[in-house]
């Protein structure tokens, strides 16, 4: 039964400082989906029986045959805290509404983890207690902090301690410390003094545990309560007690640090003699059939069973008992009802990092204040695909004022700038919409704090972008994604006439996902590059069952490179204009690999302020200052890391020839000399230029094709390498699958950098490099070496140099050099790497 109607709910969405937005993160399987069942359970949008089982959040058919969540849902609960004295400060009615993202833990689809989290305040972490953090478990954490979004911990799976692996109540909580502290180091390297601090301590009630399936769960706050009286101890007191190298002595009843007793008898900790003892009691009364038992710890704990859960046996009535003694939503929720923060604090330290304009403007103020009656602000994180085909909800958060139906609004696509008229849309809010996991409700309008649907938006958005009613807006930063498309495919129709639905069918696919890549080469090929083979596996399944709706081919897999260079140009390079009249003098040389991930990461960035870039370039990298200020352009895509820096000195007419100059860069940079792929980490030297004093022949047409010849020219001089993708492997498997996992690695090209026992497991954790290039059917092939028992874990993590180019007469690097001349094959160029002498002239 339903708890909540949708009128209860728009209103407590004017309550602002009663709303909890939270994203539930971890790592794949670790319990996320069915967490959120005991959630929604507890709202009464499911019933009790199937809750752990149905998977609610999981609304399309392929999420509930693999067992695994690809797209990211939400939905709106409604919580009420009975208790008066366990409000939070600021907070009169004990009616919340909490907005829940359930997001996907597998590493191809952590771009849906990304515009989840930019909606969101807080994160409900899940750790399996068996594996601990894993890598994506790191990766969505340090997307979290990196986003400012508070975390808060649920250690799930601890029935496995009890009925699988029965460990020991001290081996168990060694597993629970050893897991809460690698979620601090990661978190806790934050040092940012709004934030304040982001750690997680089960004493400051801010980590709970229990079993997601079992659909229990506990804080410490929750035994506190239960022992406060019987030992007279305030609760707060207590709660630090419960954890860490805390030991009651029963025969002095005295709290000590020591582990032995006054008279020299060992001591139980407390937290598991007080909290893990009558949780291990209890269901080795159930596993052993022991009824007196069960009988007797049901009434000293007040807990009613109903006839049919009496019947139960086994993990059956274990589950009953344990649902009904620890119920897992009210914990749960009652810590990030209590723990997470509201809209109004959460966006004081966000708008920084959120909004792109200066801080000081109406927009910012309103947002900083969560102000509904400022300007509105929204953004817009992604696209859902609706049930009408090819129309999508544009899902996102409303940051200050208030969104309407009907209501004239500014739409301003990421590429717009303040003061210009490129991406901006003048239009009206068709209709707005309350997004409930399976199902939408529609509402007439809504205040800022709350994450919203919006229909009729999609025709002027392609995958993210702000709304705004105010003239003065910037625009709210682009979402930074911890994966980037490396793996593509070409796909074409098998019947030609079906050309133009597939032509549709791609657009819309490129607004369905945030991280996927749709466009055209120059070959006529439709490519649609992914994040990984299953990112790409469940994109053309879409293509073609969804959006295009006909059937189509692919080809293999195949990589993306960048081109690079190893040294300085061994010479000075110059080209002629074609009418002979403009020369051209450039070098090209390598940029530090540190430089590179700044650049990429956003730390170094063309919207810098010129003289604090210099700054931070000289005295980083060494850089000399007149060269760090005159930086012309980053590319390709103004953005990329290749630089074109203007190193000449009093050439007149410089400034005339600059936007063509810039133009060829990044027509260069994006189509590099040796295979047509995007260059990396090579920095451009603009040393000398001799221009005709006749502005009619120093246009354009002369100069932007020159330009080009020249840093291909430069480029070739510089001794050009190819780089190649490589993959951060986890690999999870019983000690005697490893030898497997070494010859299935040795085959592919990758090497291990660490192996380690999992402390309290019988599993062994191996990582290692692997390039991507070798990464199609590794996971089948591992689990064919293995019988099945080693799981893999994929992350792109680095750009490797797979050899040098032969060029200028250098016999280069025999496989790098295949590698080239087979992706000039595929994209239709001619076979052999070009000449030098094509692109240098003599003087």
């Amino acid at each position: 039964m339903v708890n909540f109607t949708i009128d209860q709910i728009r209103s407590i969405m004017d309550r602002r400082e009663n709303i909890r937005n939270m994203s539930v993160i971890a790592h794949v399987d670790h319990g996320k989906t069915t967490l959120s069942d005991s959630l929604i359970q507890r709202a009464g949008i499911i019933a009790e029986k199937v809750a752990g089982d149905m998977r609610y959040m999981s609304t399309r058919a392929d999420e509930q045959e693999r067992g695994i969540t690809i797209k990211a849902s939400s939905v709106s609960l409604h919580f009420e805290i009975t208790e008066k004295d366990k409000l939070p400060p600021g907070c009169v009615s004990p009616s919340f509404l909490i907005n829940l993202i359930d997001s996907p833990g597998h590493v191809d689809f952590s771009s849906e983890v990304t515009a989840a989290l930019r909606v969101t305040d807080g994160a409900l972490v899940v750790i399996d207690c068996v594996e601990g953090v894993c890598v994506q478990t790191e990766t969505v954490l340090r997307q979290a902090v990196a986003e400012r979004i508070k975390p808060v911990l649920f250690v799930n799976k601890v029935d496995r301690f009890l009925l699988e692996l029965q460990l020991n109540t001290e081996e168990a909580y060694i597993s629970f410390r050893r897991a809460i502290e690698s979620v601090n180091v990661i978190v806790g390297n934050m040092d940012d003094k709004d934030f304040g601090d982001v750690t997680v301590a089960p004493e400051k009630g801010t980590v709970a545990f229990g079993s997601g399936l079992h659909g229990w769960g506990f804080t410490l706050g929750k035994f506190a309560e239960m022992y406060a009286a019987k030992f007279g101890v305030p609760k707060d007191k207590l709660m630090a007690r419960l954890w860490g190298d805390n030991y009651f002595d029963g025969e002095s009843k005295k709290w000590t640090s020591s582990p032995t007793s006054a008279t020299g008898k060992p001591l139980n900790r407390a937290f598991c003699q007080f909290i893990l003892e009558p949780i291990y009691q209890l269901s080795r009364a159930v596993v052993d059939d022991n009824k007196e038992k069960i009988a007797k710890m049901i009434t000293t704990l007040n807990i009613t069973l109903s006839p049919e859960d009496k019947e139960l046996n086994g993990k059956a009535l274990i589950k009953a008992i344990m649902r009904k003694f620890l119920p897992a939503a009210d914990s749960i929720l009652e810590m990030c009802v209590t723990h997470l923060p509201s809209p109004i604090v959460a966006q004081k330290y966000r708008v920084a990092s959120l909004y792109e304009g200066p801080l000081d403007d109406e927009c910012a103020v309103a947002i900083s204040k969560c102000d509904p009656e400022g300007p509105l602000m929204m953004y817009v994180s992604k696209m859902v695909p609706t049930s009408d085909k090819g129309r999508f909800y544009a899902f996102g958060r409303v940051f200050s004022g208030v969104i309407r139906t009907g209501q004239k609004v500014r739409i301003m696509g990421p590429n717009y700038v303040p003061g210009k008229k490129d991406d901006l849309f003048l239009k009206s809010i068709q209709r707005t919409i309350l997004m409930m996991g399976r199902k939408t409700e529609q509402i007439e309008d809504c205040p800022c704090g709350n994450i919203v649907g919006l229909v009729g938006v999609d025709q002027y958005l392609l995958k993210s972008g702000t709304i705004t009613t105010s003239d003065i807006a910037h625009n709210i930063k682009v979402m930074k994604f911890s994966v980037s498309p490396v793996v593509r495919v070409a796909v074409e129709v098998k019947n030609a006439a079906d050309l133009p639905k597939l032509v549709e069918g791609l657009k819309r696919l490129a607004k369905s996902d945030p991280c996927v890549l749709c466009y055209t080469e120059e070959s006529g090929e439709h490519i649609v590059a992914g994040a990984g083979e299953l990112h790409l596996e469940i994109c053309l399944k879409d293509l073609e069952e969804d959006h295009a709706g006909v059937a189509i081919k692919t080809s293999d897999p195949v990589v993306s490179f960048r081109e690079s260079v190893a040294e300085k140009s061994s010479l000075l390079c110059l080209s002629k204009s074609a009418n002979k009249h403009n020369r051209l003098f450039c070098t090209a040389e390598p940029m530090s690999m540190e430089l590179q991930e700044d650049i990429e990461k956003g730390n170094v960035s063309p919207k810098d302020d010129i003289k604090a870039r210099a700054n931070y370039l000289s005295e980083t990298y060494g850089w000399d200052q007149n060269d760090a200020k005159a930086i012309w352009s980053f590319g390709p895509e103004g953005q990329g890391a290749n630089l074109l820096v203007n190193a000449s000195k009093g050439v007149q007419y410089l400034n005339e020839i600059k936007d063509s100059f810039v133009s060829a860069f990044q027509w260069a940079s994006k189509e590099g000399v040796i295979c047509d792929e995007n260059m990396r980490g090579i920095r451009f030297n603009v040393l000398d230029v001799t221009l005709h004093t006749d502005a009619i022949h120093r246009g354009g047409g002369q100069i932007v094709p020159t330009a080009r010849r020249v840093l291909y020219a430069s480029e070739m001089s510089a001794s050009p390498i190819l780089l190649e993708p490589i993959y951060l492997v986890e690999i999870t498997a019983p000690e005697s699958a490893v030898g497997g996992i070494y010859g299935v690695l040795n085959r592919r090209r990758g090497h291990v950098i660490s192996e380690e026992r999992r402390v309290g497991t019988p599993l062994f954790s191996v990582k290692a490099y692997l390039p991507v290039l070798e990464s199609f059917g590794f996971t089948a092939d591992l689990r064919s070496h293995t019988a099945g028992q080693a799981f893999p874990q994929c992350v792109f993590d680095h750009w490797d140099s797979i050899g040098s180019i032969g060029v200028m007469g250098n016999s280069g690097d025999k496989r790098a050099t295949e590698v080239a001349v087979a992706t000039r094959k595929r994209k239709g160029l001619k076979e052999a790497i070009p000449d030098f002498d094509q692109f240098y002239d003599k003087l």
